[in-house]
């Protein structure tokens, strides 16, 4: 096996690079490695906002009824083996460079057509052979960015699932709803389910109708299923008293999705569930980095709320907290930030909003404070708040921000 560590850096100067999306690329690709995406039964989550914790809630429901859960996120909060799991369990150090190696020795022969791998595909690729390998029940795919393009839609998964559209990626997705709606419906495949979020109507129209074109059932928050002060219900069963393990009513949202998700995947395997199994595992699922309580006294929170409606959905909790909030802010330059601290101070005026910067390449600097407070030391600040600050601190922005920030606490 090639030296590790020159492996390791091969793979980590692919990150920031530039991504162009080239889906017949990954697909020669894994045609060379045979099919192994071919051999999983899978879930493909796609979404602006809410992917991480709607597979979080899923791995739990799945796991708390005997199934053996392979999932794949990004990013990643600690280290890069978080992002391909079983049952919970990151990929072993081994496994993950062998794989490597793996993807490394393809890399000559799809470049000669194509182009080198983006850090992204090789993550992708890495997980398909360990998914294939491992054979889990059940795969529970994340989308990386959009649908539609996206390096993992190769896949013919058995249920899809859109948790939320937003604005976000403008860049590569489009500048409207209707043209980021129609790449996150870009998953939807023939006569495959689909699980809406909760959309507003323009998306909506735009999901439904491609669902349509291609026979897929839709079952949407709020029309097919629903979920209101901790009760679920859908046009087969009803689950009250529920209590989640995630803080925000926007998981709700999440959980009722996961919820309508996990019952119709049971159904078609024929497999029984059990209310009570379920109460527990809804109240037993964490996922780091999203309104995740790292400190209990004063209280601190860490949110990775990196795009428009995720700050939405953090000031809807901020405005719900009956006690003082500062709010500590960094995100990467090529995100619409502005937007993002605009909306704080508009709808939180009275809240204090502090700007600092973090060890990634494109994170915000002291010039782009434009006026607002700015601390270039954000450790220190965290100190100090904690000896002198009042209510609860809420760190917030980019989740490459808040994986760095969390290594302080988890030591």
């Amino acid at each position: 096996m090639k030296n590790f560590h020159k492996l390791e850096t091969w793979l980590n100067c692919k990150q920031g690079q530039e991504f162009r999306y080239k889906l017949e690329k990954i697909t020669h690709a894994l045609d060379l490695l045979g099919k192994p995406h071919r051999e999983l039964s899978l879930i493909h989550v796609a979404g602006t906002n809410g992917k991480g914790s709607t597979i979080a809630f899923l791995r739990q429901l799945f796991q708390a009824h005997g199934l053996r859960v392979g999932s794949f996120v990004s990013p990643h909060m600690v280290s890069v083996h978080d992002r391909i799991c079983i049952d919970s369990q990151p990929i072993s150090d081994h496994d993950f460079q062998r794989y490597l190696q793996k993807v490394y020795d393809l890399e000559q022969e799809v470049a000669a057509r194509y182009e080198p791998f983006r850090y992204f595909e090789v993550m992708v690729l890495i997980m398909f052979l360990y998914f294939k390998d491992q054979q889990p029940d059940l795969a529970l795919v994340e989308v990386g960015i959009g649908g539609l393009l996206d390096t993992t839609n190769v896949v013919a998964p058995a249920l899809s699932v859109i948790t939320s559209i937003g604005m976000d990626h403008q860049d590569l997705l489009g500048s409207t709803l209707r043209e980021i709606a129609e790449q996150k419906a870009g998953i939807i495949k023939q006569n495959v389910p689909v699980v809406l979020g909760p959309l507003c109507p323009e998306t909506t129209v735009i999901c439904r109708q491609i669902a349509l074109y291609n026979q897929a059932s839709v079952y949407q928050f709020g029309q097919e299923f629903t979920y209101k002060a901790g009760q679920f219900s859908n046009a087969d069963l009803e689950l009250s008293e529920l209590v989640l393990g995630l803080a925000g009513q926007h998981q709700e949202e999440n959980a009722a999705v996961a919820l309508q998700t996990f019952l119709l995947y049971m159904a078609r395997i024929q497999q029984a569930i059990f209310p009570q199994v379920i109460k527990n595992a809804l109240a037993q699922t964490s996922w780091a980095g999203r309104l995740e309580l790292v400190v209990q006294k004063p209280k601190i929170y860490l949110d990775g709320a990196h795009n428009v409606p995720a700050i939405e959905r953090l000031i809807d909790f901020i405005q719900e907290q009956d006690e003082p909030v500062t709010i500590l802010f960094s995100a990467l330059r090529r995100k619409d930030f502005q937007e993002m601290l605009g909306l704080l101070e508009e709808k939180l005026p009275h809240t204090p909003l502090v700007l600092t910067s973090f060890a990634y390449d494109g994170a915000l600097s002291e010039e782009n404070r434009q006026g607002r407070e700015y601390v270039e030391n954000y450790q220190q600040f965290i100190e100090d708040w904690q000896s002198d600050g009042q209510g609860m601190l809420i760190i917030t922005g980019s989740l490459y921000f808040i994986s760095e920030v969390r290594q302080i606490f988890k030591k």
